[in-house]
């Protein structure tokens, strides 16, 4: 893979890393200059933030035993953390925010006054949801003409625990994949992503990052995004998908539950159908798509999905198009969808 492009202290540590073949015919550079972010990995419904914003405007909920809870800023710390010490020596993003479902408060001895009457010390904030992702822009990979950097990030949705008993754990979901520069997607593997992540400290998530960080085989992911550019998808089969992915909707739970999981809804597909059709980068040209086209039209379908199920459905993109490739191999797994 002699697209793949690394700093020099990430060179020193390609085998640590498991970067395989992919870093065997590395080119070594002494600078990666990244391009200027013009979308995000997660659009609607959010918006975006600073981590100052964050450490200085937001309170810290707390269980009803008067525990604090790990905020925000304090997971994006262990993450950030954990990442510069696994992979020591590359260079770092700063982390992009954003957050939705605000709740606002004020504290008690604003009680009885008019909301225009607040001062900015007499209102409170947090926010029941929140994700983040950061590059690491001495770790990239061109491929079709994209070039792919590989990211790290997390998501924390206070609705997920219960605020309201003494301190238990608290659920977080942190991933590690590529993110395409050319539209800011990302491609989720069930490598690089732990959405089940239980923990009482900053600690315990701190080493969770580094599992995670550990067992995560970049290769692998470089391998998938290959091989899915050599498949094709005439435009009378991704008619066929499409149609199959609709009718999945209207189907029984039994039925459903005879077929893959399918995560995504009208509202995705919809987008998906247009961006085949308007897309710059990835919208049909001839009589035929790439899987690799087709992976990043589901990616960027699920953009505009909640925060606290972004990651399951962009990972479930990526396990949907794996399974069409198969299918058209001859398994039989995925095969209703192409009919």
């Amino acid at each position: 893979m002699r697209d793949l492009v690394i700093m020099p202290a990430m060179a020193q540590r390609r085998e640590s890393l498991n970067m395989g073949e992919f870093a065997e015919e590395a080119i070594i550079v002494e600078e990666v200059t990244a391009p200027k972010k013009v979308n995000h990995f997660i659009e609607a419904n959010t918006q975006e933030v600073t981590l100052q914003h964050l450490q200085q405007d937001c309170i810290i909920p707390s269980f009803a035993s008067m525990e604090e809870t790990i905020s925000h800023q304090s997971f994006i710390g262990a993450v950030v953390d954990a990442a510069k010490d696994y992979f020591h020596g590359e260079q770092f993003d700063m982390p992009e925010i954003r957050i939705s479902h605000p709740i606002n408060g004020r504290i008690p001895s604003a009680l009885g006054k008019k909301a225009s009457e607040l001062t900015d010390e007499e209102k409170t904030l947090f926010y029941q949801r929140m994700c983040f992702c950061f590059e690491i822009p001495s770790i990239v990979h061109d491929e079709y003409g994209n070039r792919l950097a590989l990211s790290i990030g997390g998501v924390k949705a206070y609705n997920e625990i219960n605020l309201y008993s003494k301190k238990s754990v608290e659920r977080f979901k942190i991933f590690i994949g590529f993110r395409n520069r050319v539209c800011s997607n990302l491609m989720l593997t069930t490598d690089g992503l732990q959405d089940k992540i239980e923990v009482l400290s900053v600690q315990e998530l701190y080493a969770a990052a580094l599992n995670l960080f550990h067992a995560y085989n970049p290769s692998k992911d470089l391998h998938l995004s290959r091989t899915l550019g050599q498949m094709s998808i005439s435009t009378s089969e991704f008619c066929q998908i499409i149609g199959r992915m609709r009718l999945y909707q209207a189907l029984t739970p039994n039925q459903q539950k005879r077929l893959p999981r399918l995560l995504l809804g009208d509202s995705q597909i919809n987008a998906a159908c247009r961006a085949f059709v308007s897309d710059v980068n990835f919208k049909s040209t001839g009589d035929s798509i790439t899987g690799w086209q087709l992976l990043n039209l589901l990616n960027g379908s699920v953009k505009s999905s909640y925060i606290d199920n972004f990651l399951e459905r962009n990972l479930n993109c990526t396990e949907f198009v794996q399974g069409i490739q198969r299918a058209k191999l001859g398994d039989s797994e995925y095969a209703w969808f192409l009919g």
